[in-house]
């Protein structure tokens, strides 16, 4: 299975989300393939300071995240795509048809995952934790799959 994680510039939310994935795709021996991108992403650009940072709390490393943009081809490999607000989802749905969802709408609950980008650690950190309990959901409904 393909999962694809997106969000506005792939610097914090969408890469964070696929590195938390990957971790537990690992951990529960899930076999997926994890990939991000953003909407308004430049190609090759790193992953915010403060997204490197949150993620070390959880022993992942992002340091060597380089942003990209989604792409037909990357939405056409994808067999789910999992946004980041219902923005992105509405952006993605003529393109992605019935293979788009946000990451808490797929997770079993609702609303986005705000956008920390520019904010400080804490935000961060909160959001890294936001998006690592929906991934748990999601990891269960994949392995159920």
């Amino acid at each position: 299975m393909n999962i694809l994680f997106v969000c506005t510039g792939n610097t914090c939310r969408s890469a964070m989300a696929a590195a938390i994935m990957n971790k537990i795709a690992v951990e529960n021996d899930l076999d997926i393939r994890i990939e991000s991108a953003g909407i308004f992403a430049e190609i090759g650009q790193s992953a915010s300071e403060n997204a490197v940072k949150a993620l070390e709390k959880y022993g992942i490393d992002l340091s060597g995240h380089l942003t990209k943009p989604v792409t037909d081809e990357l939405i056409e490999k994808s067999d789910i795509i999992l946004t980041m607000t219902e923005g992105h989802k509405m952006l993605l749905r003529s393109m992605a048809k019935d293979k788009v969802y946000t990451l808490l709408e797929f997770s079993g609950s609702e609303g986005d995952i705000s956008d920390p980008y520019g904010g400080d650690s804490e935000e961060y950190e909160e959001c890294a934790k936001e998006i690592y309990d929906a991934l748990v959901d999601v990891a269960e409904k994949i392995a159920d799959m």
